[in-house]
C-alpha cells in the first residue's frame, strides 16, 4: 500500500464536531479493506483523542499515516499541558468542568482508552506548552 497522509483540524469547545476525524478515518480505512479489528482500534482511540482535544486544549491537530502493516496517529494541541501525566492516565481521573460532563463526557478514560486501543503509545507534554500524543495500531494486530 502507498503511503496515505491525512491531517484534521479539532475546533475547541466544539462537541458536535468532535469525532468527525475519526468517522473520515473508519470510512476511508473500511475502503482501503483494513481489517475490522484494527478500524475499531483506530476509531475508538482517535475518538477518544477527538474529544480530549476539544474538552482540554481548545482544539487541535491530527495527522494520520496510513502505511505498509500500520498507522499512526499524532494528536498535537497548544493547550495547557498536561500537569502529571501518569495521574491523567489514571482511569477515572477528569479535570474536564461540570457542564462538560453534564454531557456526558469527562468520565476520566479518555487517555487510558487510547492506551488501550493503540499498539503503541506515546504522550509528551509541558505546563503552559501543550501535549503531544503518538498512538500507532498495526493492522494484523
Amino acid at each position: 500500500m502507498e503511503e496515505i497522509k491525512l491531517h484534521y483540524d479539532v475546533p475547541g469547545d466544539d462537541f458536535t464536531r468532535a469525532g468527525e476525524a475519526s468517522a473520515d478515518l473508519k470510512s476511508r480505512l473500511k475502503k482501503l479493506g483494513i481489517p475490522s479489528a484494527a478500524v475499531r482500534k483506530v476509531s475508538i482511540a482517535l475518538y477518544e483523542g477527538e474529544i480530549n482535544l476539544a474538552i482540554h486544549a481548545g482544539g487541535g491537530a491530527i495527522d494520520v499515516v496510513i502505511g505498509g502493516e500500520s498507522l499512526t496517529m499524532i494528536l498535537s494541541d497548544h493547550g495547557p499541558g498536561i500537569k502529571d501525566i501518569s495521574l491523567a492516565m489514571s482511569e477515572g481521573f477528569s479535570t474536564a468542568p461540570d457542564e462538560v460532563r453534564s454531557l456526558g463526557f469527562g468520565a476520566g478514560m479518555g487517555l487510558p482508552n487510547m492506551k488501550k486501543y493503540s499498539d503503541d503509545f506515546d504522550i509528551e507534554s509541558q505546563v503552559g506548552v501543550g501535549t503531544n500524543v503518538t498512538m500507532k495500531v498495526y493492522f494484523d494486530a
